[in-house]
């Protein structure tokens, strides 16, 4: 049997998938970059495999994630979503969404990329985990998550981007006995 993380629910293959084939890789693609920030904001106070089994239905609803388009939503997009009951409907996430896909898009322009812009805060290096306590922030999601505060981003608290940057893999935060921790 194949050594997972102990978060990992066995009975859940969507979770197993997302473990074995996504969280803790490195990400580098602004688009990829986006979806799981998207993803990662309505996560906050509700489960992960909450958000994993709606994922397709935030796609489909989002637009396949598509920043731009995410920033320019007007009222009857945001009524739309509103009613989407295959998604988390939370008025405020919803108008996060759009504030944040500008400011997204205003990181991008200043410095090149956004995958520029997160990685810039690691020094371009993943942090990788050398021991098993869990931690759900760091000092690298609090300098992270106050500037994105400062540019004006709803929904990203220190426990909310240290989440994202797990997901993204700038922090590799798999156990030590799990088999993806040396991947």
């Amino acid at each position: 049997m194949v050594k997972r993380c102990t978060w990992v629910d066995e009975k859940s293959e969507i979770y197993k998938d997302y473990h074995d084939h996504e969280w803790g890789r490195p990400v580098y693609d602004d688009e990829k970059l986006y979806e799981m920030f998207l993803l990662e904001t309505f996560q906050a106070g509700l489960s992960w495999i909450t958000i994993l089994k709606k994922r397709e239905a935030f796609k489909e609803a989002f637009d396949q994630f598509d920043v731009k388009k995410i920033a320019q939503y007007d009222e009857i997009k945001v009524t739309a979503l509103l009613n989407n009951e295959k998604i988390i409907r939370s008025k405020r996430k919803i108008a996060a969404a759009i504030k944040n896909a500008k400011i997204f898009m205003d990181i991008q322009n200043e410095f090149g990329s956004f995958s520029k812009y997160i990685w810039g805060f690691s020094n371009n290096q993943i942090i990788k985990n050398i021991d098993d306590n869990f931690k759900t922030t760091s000092k690298l999601s609090d300098e992270i998550s106050n500037d994105l505060k400062k540019r004006g981003m709803s929904f990203v608290g220190s426990i909310t981007i240290y989440s994202y940057l797990q997901a993204v893999g700038i922090v590799n935060d798999h156990e030590l006995n799990c088999f993806c921790y040396n991947k």
